[in-house]
């Protein structure tokens, strides 16, 4: 008889191979190696901020929508790229993917200017959109019940390892080579990747598939692209400049136009009728923050070590480490899965929440000048992420109809990717803001910090503008502390809430057989 696990595996996903593939590990290997490069350039760039603002004259706006732009196109095109591999072909839509990464890495590594490297990182987003769906359709299509757990898990432990451990192979990179080499460094994984794709990945498609839904992808694009580009450029322009209004106005109209078509398109793109699921809403919007603190916060954190504590790229790396091997030890020695038959998973991801938020605070109240402090908030941040993230998986997928699973995990992909992209343009916006109003006369309007620094005359000056560039992280990384601690709040309260409806649920519908019997 069938295992209660396997059965809640098997429904999970429609995939169910007649026979294990021989070479699984070794795609597993190669998938893993594919996704690896694909999370990092999420947070890899974050250590070449001076060396851009420097080499390329970026502003700090510009180098925010240089590492959102990557972000943002990805996630706005997740769902719509599962949708098309479904339907044309999982293996040709990773090899696809696959080209597209290595060519627009390429043309990053080239780039001459901010506009052209945002312009690439945008093309990187569109191959990430194929490779971040496609490797997990792949995983649950080669591994059967019994082992497709132990797959995903490993999938999942690259896509920690890679979010996490960017600063520290950027920094590396950044210490022998210019900036480019970050982007250079994918065209051998995505040519070595790609052939281990046509020759070992086997082709899988539902020959009767939704269309890919064309019209929400880029109506979602525009919204989240509209949003998002108010909020950057607001303190530069002004909150209440025509340029932010028209640009949050158009992003709010297209989302709100993405919903109501969602709501009515025959294949939506996103199922809308998920949201009326407490348990979903609760998953996501706490998968929402995590991602929106952890991008905002490493997006502060490689500014400050270089900028403020005087780190090269590669000490700076070196010190975030300690977040990514934390990651690392919580998910292989199983503390969260013995964690979570005690805690259950609204406490799971309360805990983890409330422990993210307090490595952020720890940071900013402890480690403005000196490392001992940002030390002991990244250890904590680790421990929460590695509490947090799995659970909110495990929610998000529990929430919605088996048949539905994959369509799940495309919209949880979509808005931890646009969570991401947010925590860098709020957190970005509010140090922007907080940095600005705190500059001396003889450095005000400047846009970045070495900007700032490039206009002062005497080493006051320059203290002053450097303690008001760490005043402003420190305010930013306390923002981002109270929004996930108030997201986990939230997030936890509506899956408990959800869990005892369906207790009741469960204990109402108990007497119905024998009721029906007796009559």
């Amino acid at each position: 008889m069938p295992s209660v696990a396997s059965n809640a595996t098997a429904a999970a996903t429609p995939l169910q191979p007649p026979g294990r593939n021989a070479a699984r590990w070794l795609i597993l290997g190669v998938i893993c190696l594919a996704q690896l490069t694909v999370v990092l350039d999420n947070t890899v760039l974050n250590v070449a901020i001076p060396s851009l603002t420097k080499e390329l004259g970026a502003t700090t706006a510009d180098v925010q929508w240089t590492i959102s732009a990557y972000s943002l196109v990805q996630s706005g095109l997740l769902l719509a790229a599962g949708n098309s591999a479904d339907r044309y072909g999982r293996k040709k839509m990773l090899a696809i993917g696959l080209a597209l990464f290595g060519l627009a890495s390429l043309g990053a590594a080239l780039a001459q200017s901010p506009g052209q490297l945002i312009a690439a990182r945008a093309g990187m987003g569109v191959g990430g959109a194929l490779l971040m769906t496609t490797t997990l359709a792949v995983v649950m299509q080669i591994f059967d019940d019994e082992e497709r757990p132990k797959a995903i898990g490993i999938w999942g432990s690259v896509n920690s390892l890679g979010f996490a451990a960017g600063p520290l192979i950027g920094g590396a990179l950044l210490d022998h080579f210019w900036w480019g080499a970050l982007f250079l460094v994918n065209l051998p994984v995505a040519l070595v990747s790609l052939a281990a794709v046509l020759a070992l990945v086997p082709e899988s498609k539902n020959r009767v598939g939704d269309r890919p839904d064309i019209l929400g992808a880029l109506l979602s694009m525009i919204g989240m692209v509209g949003v998002v580009y108010a909020i950057i450029t607001g303190p530069v322009s002004g909150w209440l400049s025509a340029e932010v209004l028209v640009s949050a106005a158009v992003g709010i109209i297209g989302l709100a136009a993405f919903a109501l078509w969602e709501l009515h398109v025959p294949h939506p793109m996103l199922d809308m009728h998920f949201f009326r699921d407490r348990r979903f809403i609760g998953a996501v919007s706490g998968g929402i923050l995590v991602a929106f603190g952890m991008g905002g916060s490493i997006f502060l954190l490689t500014q400050h070590l270089q900028l403020v504590l005087g780190y090269e790229p590669l000490e700076a790396g070196l010190r975030m480490a300690p977040l990514a091997v934390t990651v690392i030890l919580i998910n292989f020695t199983g503390l969260g899965a013995r964690l979570m038959p005690r805690l259950g998973t609204p406490g799971m991801i309360v805990s983890g929440m409330t422990l993210l938020a307090a490595g952020l605070a720890a940071i900013s109240l402890l480690g403005g000048h000196s490392y001992g402090g940002m030390l002991t908030g990244l250890i904590v941040m680790g421990v929460g992420v590695a509490l947090a993230m799995p659970a909110m998986a495990n929610a998000v997928m529990s929430a919605i109809p088996p048949a539905k699973a994959g369509v799940g995990a495309g919209v949880n992909g979509t808005l931890m990717e646009f969570g991401q992209g947010l925590g860098v343009a709020v957190l970005g916006a509010v140090l922007s803001s907080r940095f600005a109003a705190l500059l001396p006369v003889v450095a005000a309007g400047a846009g970045s910090l070495p900007a700032a620094l490039a206009r002062t005359r005497t080493d006051a000056e320059r203290t002053a503008v450097q303690d008001a560039f760490a005043t402003g992280i420190g305010t930013s990384q306390l923002f981002g502390a109270a929004a996930v601690f108030l997201g986990g709040l939230v997030a936890a309260l509506l899956l408990r809430r959800a869990e005892r409806t369906g207790q009741e649920a469960d204990g109402a519908s108990v007497p119905e057989p024998s009721t029906a019997g007796a009559e």
